[in-house]
């Protein structure tokens, strides 16, 4: 079932959503050489904490992880791209590392993905994050009122192909307010005009990700962190956003993007 909201409630959004996008703003700025992914877990727990925010993550125990989720933030290294968790590892020179930071404040939620190459980039990997980052400004621009669901699918597939990337349909965006995951399912590929139509209140995260050379996924033995199937290379971009009567409204815009 889907749940609209109402204009006081986006606002309500808005304020989670500008929270989650300075906290990762913050951590884009910390992730670099030598950092250890569990320094930004801690720092995405002491915001949490001073903010009185709830993670989402938290405790977290859906049909695709193994038991509770006990970290607050997903980080995903290289050939990770999803539900990473955070572990032992410092970062390298080179590293594609995709953050996802889910929290709640005063019950209303917001969801944001970003990804940084640590040191010096790779040109490739450099095009798989702007091309990620290009398939969700696309998804934005077609998230209007009276446009259908299938348009924001569509437009994340001809991003990913155009530039030569396979689009995985086992995970992808998703309905969210109350609850992180909410309906609808947004999927990274489809056709236009098909599907839902898109009415003032809905809120969704749109979040495309894509793997340099395989559509196929596989789960680490630690029950959480998504992979591609090959070993290749991954991005992932992620906004919270609301269409309303006036046009969509992203509400996780970090301060300088777009």
């Amino acid at each position: 079932m889907i749940e609209l909201k109402t204009p006081a409630e986006i606002d309500k959004m808005a304020v989670t959503g500008e929270f989650v996008a300075e906290v990762l703003t913050e951590l884009r700025g910390i992730a670099d050489i030598g950092v250890n992914l569990l320094d930004l877990e801690h720092q995405a727990r002491r915001r949490i904490r001073e903010r009185g925010a709830q993670s989402c993550y938290w405790d977290y125990a859906p049909s695709f992880g193994n038991g509770p989720f006990r970290n607050v933030i997903c980080l995903s290294v290289n050939d990770a791209v999803l539900h990473g968790l955070p572990h032992d590892y410092v970062l390298r020179d080179g590293d594609v590392l995709s953050m996802d930071f889910a929290v709640s404040i005063d019950g209303w939620v917001a969801d944001s993905a970003t990804t940084v190459i640590v040191g010096t980039p790779d040109p490739e990997d450099t095009r798989i994050v702007r091309a990620t980052e290009e398939a969700l400004e696309a998804a934005i621009s077609t998230a209007l009122a009276g446009n259908r669901l299938g348009d924001i699918s569509a437009a994340i597939e001809a991003v990913a192909t155009a530039h030569g990337y396979p689009v995985n349909t086992e995970f992808g965006g998703h309905g969210l307010g109350r609850t992180m995951h909410e309906d609808p399912h947004v999927s990274n590929r489809g056709r236009a005009g098909r599907g839902q139509k898109l009415r003032p209140g809905l809120t969704l995260a749109l979040e495309p990700w894509f793997a340099r050379t395989t559509n196929r996924v596989i789960t680490d033995e630690d029950g959480w962190t998504i992979r591609s199937a090959d070993g290749c290379q991954t991005a992932h971009s992620e906004h919270t956003v609301a269409i309303t009567e006036q046009g969509v409204r992203v509400l996780t815009r970090r301060a300088g993007e777009g």
